[in-house]
C-alpha cells in the first residue's frame, strides 16, 4: 500500500470484521513539529490477549482462506521505519485501538493519500457509525455519521442525493483546509 489512507481503509475493514458499530478515526498532521499520527478505535469484539502479538506478524491472519496478513504488520513497520511508534491495544468484547506515529519528513513515509475519498467510501459502504477528526496544522475537519443519520431520519447515507451532498461537503471542507494550510 503506497498511501496511508489505504492503511486506514484496511484497518477499518478489520474493525468491521470484528463487528464494530462505531469506528473513530483521529488523524493529526503537524508540519511544524514534523509528525503525523493516526489512531483508529472501534467497539468491536476485540482481540484475544494471546492473539494480540500474533496479528502484528505478517505470517499470521485471522481471515480464513488467507495464509498471510500484511495490513497491521505493514502499518507497524512503516511507522517504526519512519522514526515513529506503533501501539495496538484490545480488550475482548470492548474493542481495539491502533495508534501509529510517523516523522512527516522521513523520506520513506508514504503520502497520506486521498483521505476525503477514503472517508467517503467507508461512510457510504459501511452500515456502522464513524467519527472522524482530522487536524491538519491546526485546521480541523470533524464528521459524525450519528449526527447526519439523525438529521436524515430514514434516508440512508447511500442514497444518491446524500452521496452527492457528502462528496460536495467533503470536497469543500478539504479544499478549505488545504487553502488555510498554504497561507
Amino acid at each position: 500500500m503506497d498511501e496511508l489512507s489505504l492503511h486506514i481503509i484496511d484497518i477499518v475493514q478489520n474493525s468491521i470484521s470484528a463487528k464494530a458499530n462505531l469506528i473513530e478515526m483521529i488523524i493529526f498532521e503537524d508540519s511544524k513539529n514534523d509528525y503525523i499520527t493516526i489512531e483508529i478505535k472501534d467497539n468491536g469484539i476485540g482481540i484475544e490477549k494471546g492473539i494480540l502479538e500474533k496479528v502484528q506478524d505478517s505470517f499470521y491472519t485471522t481471515k480464513s482462506g488467507k495464509e498471510v496478513g500484511f495490513g497491521i504488520p505493514l502499518f507497524k513497520q512503516i511507522a517504526l521505519l519512519c522514526d515513529g511508534e506503533f501501539k495496538i491495544e484490545s480488550k475482548e468484547n470492548f474493542g481495539t485501538r491502533i495508534y501509529a506515529k510517523f516523522r512527516k519528513s522521513h523520506p520513506n513515509l508514504s503520502p497520506i493519500g486521498d483521505l476525503e475519498n477514503s472517508f467517503l467510501i467507508l461512510i457510504i459502504a459501511c452500515a456502522c457509525d464513524f467519527y472522524i477528526y482530522y487536524n491538519k496544522d491546526g485546521k480541523i475537519f470533524e464528521f459524525d455519521t450519528k449526527k447526519i443519520k439523525n438529521f436524515l431520519g430514514d434516508v440512508p447515507l447511500s442514497h444518491p442525493e446524500v452521496i452527492k451532498f457528502l462528496k460536495s461537503y467533503f470536497y469543500e471542507n478539504f479544499e478549505k483546509m488545504e487553502a488555510n494550510c498554504e497561507s
